[in-house]
């Protein structure tokens, strides 16, 4: 079969590639780790964690900047008062929906038991909290609710990929679906993403009254993946500066500086990226009606999963053509999974696949629905947190020389395949 595919695309024409450098606002903190430190010993809710204290520190499974860095200086500090910090994996259905999974997914972002000075406690068993006015079951990991003192919570606040709110993906995401294990995160999407921006906040709001969490640390990232903001936030101004996070979050979002394209090519998807392998607020490519915005992009071809995702593809089901090695490499029921959690189920299925990724670009040029494929405009980036430096094809050369806020780099060229038809890593 993949020798006819390859023969229906045979005769399709490959833009050469032009290296470009997009500038976003490039703000960091020049030592977030200091930051961080300073900002937990200022913390009023720090003084509430007292000598003997066992601490539960929530950790997620996104990829955020320096996240192995940034856990280990809570654990230190919560060590140096004498509290007896664990960490718990707060990531919803994430790692397979099994304990082992998500201490595996914690390992790969550098978090483990020898790194971090401390026990990694995983369990998907979880406790009934309360429900919401609406009927939705509100639950909380079993071991951060019964047997710690407190509750500690890191995340990075950004917009979500599926819905829009004052409220989206930060520390009552973390709280309230991360925490609440893959029991929690059906209940909270069990009435669909229309009603998330309603139910995250609910629920968390009410696990903030029944559990000791103590503060939570929120970052904010610029466009290039590195920390901007660091703020330990207490339980009662939690939800009032979330939202003013969220507002600079978005307003530091990298972008592909191209409205409109025929093809996206995007070299790797992951969980670690995002959690829906690409960010569709990058792609255009959202799972549901409920949030918007990016690109219009007529077909998207994704490459190759990365290590850290785990074989979790979700997302692939967004893209129109695939490779068999990312297929190769997929664990599905880890991926349908997230499809059964989030009631979402277009991410998780197979996208029509070729054999290597030659094909898989050549179908996409093949399908955008242009007469002469010669113009096709094509975008090719590593993937939706590295959109720094990216690749164009020579069709965009002068829309880019218009732009101040970008700058050529290299090119044009010619891709360069191996011999079973992938590019190089």
């Amino acid at each position: 079969m993949s020798d006819i595919l390859t023969q229906l695309v045979e005769g399709i024409p490959v833009p050469k590639l032009v290296k470009i450098r997009q500038s976003f606002d490039a703000t960091i903190l020049d030592n977030p780790i200091e930051d961080l430190i300073q900002r937990l010993r200022a913390a009023a809710s720090m003084s509430e964690i007292k000598a003997g204290h066992k601490v539960a520190v929530a950790v997620g499974s996104r990829g955020i900047s320096r996240i192995d860095e940034l856990t280990k200086t809570v654990i230190d500090e919560l060590k140096r008062i004498g509290a007896e910090p664990f960490i718990v994996p707060c990531m919803g259905s994430h790692g397979g929906a099994t304990a082992e999974g998500q201490t595996e997914v914690l390992a790969h972002l550098g978090i483990d038991e020898l790194r971090m000075g401390c026990p990694v406690r995983s369990s998907m068993e979880v406790v009934l909290l309360e429900h919401l006015p609406n009927g939705l079951p509100i639950y909380c990991d079993k071991i951060a609710a019964t047997e710690a003192d407190a509750i500690v919570v890191i995340n990075r606040i950004k917009p979500h990929t599926a819905f829009r709110g004052t409220i989206e993906s930060g520390m009552f995401k973390m709280i309230s679906i991360g925490l609440g294990k893959q029991k929690g995160a059906e209940a909270c999407h069990q009435l669909g993403f229309k009603y998330m921006a309603e139910n995250v906040p609910a629920m968390a709001k009410v696990m903030l009254q029944k559990l000791p969490i103590k503060f939570g640390v929120a970052i904010v990232e610029n466009a290039y993946d590195q920390i901007c903001r660091i703020e330990v936030l207490d339980p009662e101004t939690m939800e009032a500066r979330e939202k003013e996070l969220l507002v600079e979050a978005k307003s530091r979002l990298p972008q592909i500086l191209f409205q409109e394209l025929d093809v996206l090519v995007i070299d790797y998807i992951g969980k670690n990226i995002s959690g829906d392998g690409a960010d569709p607020n990058i792609t255009g490519r959202y799972p549901t009606p409920y949030a918007h915005g990016g690109p219009e992009v007529n077909k998207m071809v994704v490459l190759d999963l990365t290590e850290e995702s785990q074989g979790n593809a979700n997302g692939v089901g967004t893209a129109d053509f695939t490779t068999s090695r990312l297929v190769s490499k997929t664990d599905w029921p880890s991926t349908y999974a997230n499809g059964l959690t989030s009631t979402v189920c277009a991410p998780t299925k197979q996208a029509t696949t070729l054999a290597n990724d030659r094909d898989a670009i050549k179908a996409a040029i093949k399908t955008c629905n242009i007469l002469d494929y010669t113009t096709c405009k094509l975008v090719r980036i590593r993937d939706t947190l590295h959109l720094g430096v990216i690749e164009i094809s020579e069709t965009l050369l002068e829309e880019a020389k218009a732009n101040p806020r970008i700058e050529i780099l290299e090119g044009p060229y010619e891709w360069t395949f191996d011999e079973e038809g992938f590019l190089p890593k």
